[in-house]
């Protein structure tokens, strides 16, 4: 009897909870809501000075974005409408400005500012508080630890590695090259990159190039690169919660643990080899240094080394960007001199002068190719890999024109919209290798072109990424001639880097077919 008085008592009441419920959710809302219009009003505030383009109140400029290839071209129009800089919204209350000026980047980038805790948060349950994403002390102190790895000494070696991964590579487009048959190269040249990476930093024979079907690592990747560019650009998928209870965040930790578990095996095969050795002079004797040897036995000036977590965050962050921005960059390198044969001519002119008679390059090989190296730079003005980085500013930052912004405020360098800049670059969308004689890059600011950043925070690989992109250039030159497909014309997406919503594709021939 007192069980049913109870139940019809609860039953009675239950109207009310709906009501308490429905009246909380409606104050949550309306304080949600205050927050959004006040945080606007702030940024509006803010960004006074710098006009841009008009911005929907709840979607700002996301939706102009149609993800059809001709999103940075917008922007660069936009660039060209407001110079140096304008404000660029990704919903009610997420603003940055986009900065496409020299002398802006220089302001932004010479300074030791952090990286945006809005766009490279998004990223850092992938790639941990590495080199990439990590502020303050831990990113100095991190950077000093991986220095030595990049040292001359130990990027020397490598150079045989890339040589063999390159010549891998080539071996398969022989059938291309006999059936004058157009492919698409990023695929090719993303395989390559990592079977690469994998031996040069981690001593790693992966014949990943050669095995059968889609590599697991590298379609985890680019999932990876997409979601976390669709949640940018999707304003509630920036609630956490939201993009984790959602099917794009089931996949995006689906496809993380694709990436982690590849990374971790990486690892756990190194510390097994190293068990037995607690020097690294000794591991010296037996073969070359390294990236992963010199990580493990890191120490700074009180003798600690790396965490396990720390570890990962520096493998996944070098995995990540070892391969992928050298293949976008690669990949439209060819692309350029399949496009350019006036240029590609005399590139394999001075190859084949540089190598004497060699099918592979060796270290002292890199010096001997410059006008090579110069067609190099022009395509990575034209399709930088990373075409944009952001900071945020914890102080209030002025510029050279006197517009200031104040703490708080996010900043995007547009890098593609800085390298075709026409207040910079004479006929900024024309490939022209002249730019980069050293009589030419003397006149220009050194913040005009930054492919790999610039000042205390530019990329710690930059040396090996040009390395690796003079050899397989080379080499790909001295055995095939490079031909444009019209049919296929790349449209580039920004994503984590540079990719083609349509692929990159050329045709190839044997040099010997060359008339």
């Amino acid at each position: 009897m007192e069980l049913t008085e109870a139940f019809l008592k609860y039953q009675a009441a239950w109207p009310h909870i709906h009501y308490f419920i429905a009246v909380l959710c409606l104050v949550a809302a309306v304080y949600k809501l205050t927050n959004i219009v006040l945080e606007r009003k702030a940024i509006l505030r803010s960004f006074e000075a710098f006009p841009g383009p008009p911005a929907h109140f709840l979607f700002g400029n996301v939706l102009e974005f149609k993800q059809d290839g001709t999103d940075l071209f917008r922007a660069l129009k936009w660039a060209e409408q407001y110079p140096y800089a304008f404000p660029l919204w990704f919903g009610p209350s997420v603003c940055l400005l986009n900065i496409h000026h020299p002398d802006y980047v220089k302001t932004v980038l010479s300074s030791t500012e952090p990286k945006d805790d809005f766009a490279y948060r998004f990223i850092e349950s992938w790639i941990g508080n590495g080199l990439l994403v990590s502020n303050g002390q831990k990113w100095f102190r991190h950077r000093r630890l991986l220095t030595p790895a990049f040292h001359y000494d130990v990027l020397k070696p490598y150079v045989n590695l890339m040589s063999e991964s390159a010549q891998t590579m080539l071996d398969k487009w022989e059938k291309y090259a006999n059936t004058n048959e157009t492919f698409e190269l990023f695929e090719h040249v993303s395989l390559m990159t990592l079977d690469s990476i994998l031996k040069c930093a981690f001593s790693s024979n992966s014949n990943c190039q050669t095995e059968g079907g889609t590599n697991a690592y590298i379609k985890a990747v680019y999932e990876l690169s997409n979601l976390i560019n669709l949640r940018l650009r999707t304003f509630p998928y920036h609630s956490d919660l939201i993009f984790r209870l959602s099917p794009h965040g089931f996949r995006y930790r689906r496809a993380r643990k694709v990436a982690h578990s590849h990374t971790n095996e990486v690892i756990k095969k190194r510390k097994e080899v190293l068990k037995a050795e607690t020097e690294l002079s000794r591991i010296q004797t037996k073969r070359y240094l390294d990236f992963l040897d010199i990580l493990l036995f890191a120490r700074d000036e009180k003798q600690q080394g790396l965490s396990d977590e720390d570890l990962r965050a520096e493998v996944d962050t070098f995995m990540f960007e070892g391969h992928d921005t050298t293949a976008s960059g690669l990949s439209f390198i060819l692309y350029c001199l399949a496009c350019h044969p006036e240029h590609q001519k005399l590139c394999r002119e001075e190859v084949c002068q540089a190598l004497q008679g060699k099918d592979t390059m060796e270290w002292e090989d890199l010096s001997k190719i410059p006008y090579t190296t110069m067609c190099i730079k022009e395509s990575l003005r034209l399709y930088p890999p990373v075409p944009g980085i952001s900071r945020e500013v914890t102080k209030p930052i002025t510029f050279f024109d006197g517009r200031t912004l104040p703490a708080g405020s996010h900043i995007g360098v547009s890098v593609f919209a800085t390298h075709r800049n026409a207040t910079v670059w004479e006929n900024p969308n024309v490939f022209d290798p002249l730019r980069f004689l050293p009589e030419n890059v003397s006149k220009r600011s050194p913040h005009a072109f930054v492919p790999f950043s610039a000042g205390p925070r530019n990329c710690i690989g930059q040396n090996f990424a040009m390395n690796e992109m003079k050899v397989v250039t080379a080499m790909t030159l001295k055995r095939y001639q490079l031909i444009k497909d019209p049919e296929y014309e790349p449209k580039i997406i920004p994503r984590l880097v540079l990719r083609s919503l349509n692929g990159i594709h050329i045709k190839i021939k044997p040099v010997e077919q060359e008339e």
